[in-house]
Formats: C-alpha cells, structure tokens, sequence
C-alpha cells in the first residue's frame, strides 16, 4: 500500500442488501410447486418440526422418536440452514411465513404438501 493510499481504498466493498430471499425461500400462500424451492419434509423432520413448534425439549423430542439427542440437533440445524433462520424461533418464524405450518390451529401442524411421499 502506498502512502497516498485513501482510506476508501483499504475498505473491502460493502455488500448491497438481499432485496429477495435467497434459495429456497417461497412467496407466501399456496403449496410448493415446481418453482418455489421448498423442499418436501421427511416424517422425522416434520415431527421434529412441529415439537419445536409447541416449544417440547430436545431430551423428549430425542426419546419420543427414538433418536439421539444431538441426532434431533443435526436435524434441527439442517431444516435452520434450509429456511436461513438463526435460531429455534426463527425456524418457526419462517416456516410460518412461508405456509409450511397451519396457521390458527394449535398445535401447529406441518401442512401434508409438505411432507415427503
């Protein structure tokens, strides 16, 4: 670097915002289709989706279906990666948002055009 160098010149360029969700995320309402990139959820992955869902510990998700504790964690940290959230509640938050669970029904449930044949 050069002693005439700016200070604008050692900046990495900023990275524009994401406008558009990135990869498999959908517009809201209606079911998956050829186009939207969601993909189906297996059986295992909308059990655990759902407990997450109405708040059931890891330890009791992990012995209702039989699974490791830190297997339910796998599962649960692959779904976070596939809808982008961060967290639990950011899982949720997006899987409402882009219709994967029923809405104004308690428990929430993973609606069946989600699920995997």
């Amino acid at each position: 670097m050069t002693p005439s160098a700016t200070s604008e010149e050692t900046k990495p360029a900023p990275r524009p915002p994401r406008s558009e969700p990135v990869g498999d995320a959908r517009p809201a309402g209606g079911g998956p289709s050829a186009g939207t990139g969601v993909r189906r959820l297996t059986a295992v992955d909308v059990r655990i989706l759902e407990g997450v869902a109405v708040g059931t510990p890891t330890v009791r998700l992990a012995a209702s279906l039989y699974l490791s504790r830190q297997g339910v964690e796998y599962r649960i940290g692959l779904m976070m990666r596939h809808f982008q959230a961060t967290n639990r509640a950011a899982l949720i938050s997006r899987a409402h948002s882009l219709g994967v669970l029923s809405v104004g029904a308690w428990p929430p449930r993973v609606l069946p055009e989600f699920l995997e044949p």
